[in-house]
């Protein structure tokens, strides 16, 4: 094999190992995410819907996905990775429990906003963002309604949470707006 040959395997092996460590970092940060809580009005919150947005806003829709995927299948292996476990259940008794619908509509939302931000600006990545949050809370909410009653759905399942997301998702946008600019000015003084 030539030594041309070589080249465009070992880009591929670099890239498959980076995206790999991404991943596995991703889904650490997600759990970290998840345990960290801030004290918020009406209730505490945890920064999982701004991972799962930065994620996607940044990575776009495979790797979010991909990331996701690791941090659902260490949560379904027993791993305390959500938030609230292990006090509230591990493994895939927490995964079919009251919060099950908004873990998969997180997930829907990583491809769903990695999607719809790729090559937006600011406001088109807030709306990715808002609209990610559609699968989240219908899913979610719909999950929860075999556990909660009818009309307590919305207080106990949405309301409380509104504020915060919107919150998160200023700050990712705010981040997105900071962070390249950022890189570019340290490689232009760089060079």
């Amino acid at each position: 094999m030539s030594n041309a040959a070589t080249k465009p395997m070992e880009s591929r092996l670099a890239l498959s190992a980076r995206n790999g460590l991404t991943i596995i970092a991703g889904a650490a940060l997600m759990a970290l995410a998840a345990k960290v809580q801030i004290p918020f009005w009406p209730v505490p919150m945890t920064l999982h819907t701004l991972a799962v947005m930065a994620f996607a806003v940044a990575f776009g829709p495979r790797i979010a996905v991909s990331i996701f995927l690791t941090y659902l299948a260490a949560g379904a292996v027993g791993l305390p990775v959500f938030a609230g476990s292990p006090e509230r259940g591990i493994g895939l008794a927490y995964m079919v429990g009251p919060t099950g619908g908004y873990l998969l509509g997180y997930l829907i939302a990583s491809w769903l906003v990695g999607m719809l931000a790729a090559g937006k600006g600011t406001l088109g990545r807030v709306g990715a963002m808002l609209a990610g949050m559609v699968p989240v809370y219908a899913i979610g909410l719909a999950w929860l309604a075999l556990y909660v009653p009818a009309g307590q759905l919305l207080a106990v399942g949405l309301l409380p949470f509104v504020l915060g997301d919107l919150v998160k998702i200023g700050v990712v946008a705010a981040a997105g707006m900071v962070i390249p600019s950022a890189f570019a000015r340290r490689k232009s003084k760089a060079e």
